[in-house]
């Protein structure tokens, strides 16, 4: 059975708070978990450590905490902390995230995001056992420590977002889950080929992992403005995000379409990246419109053969009465 969560915006709010009224929202309509992006706002782990003091049964999670701003050691402290402060009702996501962030913001070099990635998934994993670490890898060898408290209660899994075929296929192999973002439905299945193809390299237990498809979504009364958030959002993630986003619409065969995005937001001209999404790419990669519509597509995502949890997200643009309308018209008991 898929299970239905929230992928809490990745847009600035007026106030931490905010973001836990959302997580609340989620929680009374029976959403799974309330996954926390972290880009150059405020950071996720005060913001989940505020959620978690004001909610009693969703899961919370990162999704994602990249593996260059902290130590892989200190993501496994986080981990212990955040899971024992949530009762232990987390769920870690990390991920390389991508140059423009990293190097731009972090002011680190974006290397070896594959290799990075699964170190820190294996050291996070040593530190949260409670023995003391002994590891010697590519990029990080730690020894002669253990936590100074007590490990968590209940294990944390630990999830690996990914677009690429390697990316994907590490998830497979190393981490507890896949959190996937900008699919079609056809690209999330050629993708999951990928993760497959990790899962049997890992000599890994596919029941025991979850994959969670992430897809925006805006249901509003007024279809056609929800819609045009969709389409902001969307142009700024291919247009100004890197090559990442791009390359993987070029992969799931929009690749003219990715690329007249690029190029327009590119030379300044946002209103021309933004009327080069067609509606049937829009309707491709998320749930908006209508309530009635935005239902229906989200159907469709649901279906998918390898899909153990849809998280819906929301544009950049979105008030917090957006959210909250979309949060209530998309639930799972609606």
């Amino acid at each position: 059975m898929t299970v239905r969560s929230l992928h809490l915006p990745v847009a600035a709010q007026p106030h931490v708070d905010s973001l836990v009224d959302l997580a609340q929202v989620g929680e009374r309509h029976g959403y799974d978990t309330a996954w926390l992006p972290e880009t150059w706002g405020r950071d996720g782990v005060t913001v989940l450590t505020s959620i978690a003091r004001e909610t009693e049964s969703i899961g919370l999670g990162p999704s994602v905490l990249n593996v260059y701003s902290r130590s892989p050691a200190l993501l496994g402290q986080t981990a212990t902390t955040l899971q024992e402060v949530a009762d232990g009702r987390l769920r870690m996501g990390v991920a390389p995230s991508g140059p423009a962030v990293i190097e731009g913001w972090h002011g680190l070099e974006f290397e070896r995001p594959l290799r990075r990635t699964r170190e820190y998934i294996e050291i996070m994993r040593e530190v949260m056992s409670g023995e003391t670490v002994h590891y010697d890898g590519d990029l990080f060898s730690l020894s002669g420590f253990r936590l100074r408290c007590d490990p968590p209660t209940e294990p944390v899994p630990i999830d690996a977002a990914g677009m690429g075929p390697k990316s994907v296929e590490l998830a497979g192999r190393f981490a507890d889950g896949w959190h996937a973002i900008l699919f079609t439905p056809d690209g999330f299945q050629n993708r999951l080929e990928d993760f497959r193809r990790g899962v049997d390299l890992g000599d890994r237990n596919r029941d025991d992992l979850r994959v969670s498809l992430s897809v925006t979504a805006c249901a509003l009364e007024d279809g056609e403005r929800a819609r045009e958030l969709a389409r902001q959002h969307l142009a700024f993630y291919v247009g100004a995000m890197g090559t990442y986003y791009r390359e993987s619409l070029a992969r799931q065969g929009y690749e003219d379409e990715a690329m007249a995005i690029a190029t327009a937001w590119a030379n300044g001209n946002h209103d021309d990246a933004i009327a080069a999404i067609p509606d049937a790419l829009l309707d491709d990669l998320g749930a908006t419109g209508t309530p009635e519509h935005a239902r229906k597509q989200l159907q469709t995502f649901e279906s998918l053969e390898g899909v153990d949890e849809l998280s819906i997200g929301f544009p950049r643009g979105a008030s917090s009465d957006d959210i909250k309308a979309t949060i209530e018209a998309l639930a799972p008991d609606s």
